[in-house]
């Protein structure tokens, strides 16, 4: 993986756990985990579409592939509260192109990541759009833009994009300004495929 990892994500490199985390389930228990914080079981089923006993399986699961772990417990010491390991997570394709198992299962974890994004937008605009005030409401923004470039200049890019939201993923937040809150930041870098890489706009 990419040495410059300047996010903090726990990086994944093994086929085994590409698939093991590609499932609706897990992607969702380490979402809720990276995003409020420890939990037990219990309080994630709600919120991953699981019972608690079936979250709890997918946990250890998890906890199985080094992506969660035991968090210090709470109030209540007999439930056992999980964390996730890091605040977010990367994987890549493998270059080598021999390499079919890792290959095959990038390709298995990235459509389960798309499917699980693919109605963002939709709920963002029908859920929370409506309920910003008109500060935060213009600073939502949305762009499509197509670029004809090398595959080192789209590397190039990603780092660039990385280098500046970087100080703001890793930062205390006790250093957050006041009124400041959480922005999803979504990115995709879709590649087209050969026959259209001319660069004449559609």
């Amino acid at each position: 993986m990419d040495s410059g990892n300047r996010l903090g994500d726990v990086e994944i490199t093994d086929p085994k756990t590409m698939r093991a985390l590609a499932h609706p389930v897990r992607l969702a228990i380490l979402e809720r985990l990276q995003r409020h914080g420890p939990a037990t079981a219990t309080q994630l089923a709600p919120d991953v579409g699981a019972t608690p006993s079936v979250t709890s399986w997918h946990l250890r699961h998890l906890a199985g592939f080094g992506l969660v772990r035991d968090a210090e417990s709470g109030p209540d010491r007999r439930q056992r509260r999980w964390e996730a390991v890091a605040r977010g997570f990367r994987f890549e394709v493998p270059a080598d192109p021999a390499d079919e198992e890792g290959r095959s299962a990038a390709r298995v974890l990235s459509r389960e990541m798309f499917l699980r994004s693919a109605d963002l937008p939709h709920r963002w605009v029908a859920e929370v759009e409506p309920g910003l005030d008109p500060v935060w409401r213009r600073l939502a923004t949305v762009a499509h833009t197509r670029v004809v470039v090398s595959a080192e200049e789209l590397a190039a890019i990603d780092d660039a994009i990385e280098s500046v939201i970087a100080p703001y993923v890793t930062r205390d937040p006790s250093r957050r300004p006041a009124g400041s809150r959480g922005v999803r930041l979504v990115r995709y870098a879709l590649p087209e495929s050969a026959d259209e890489r001319t660069g004449q706009t559609p």
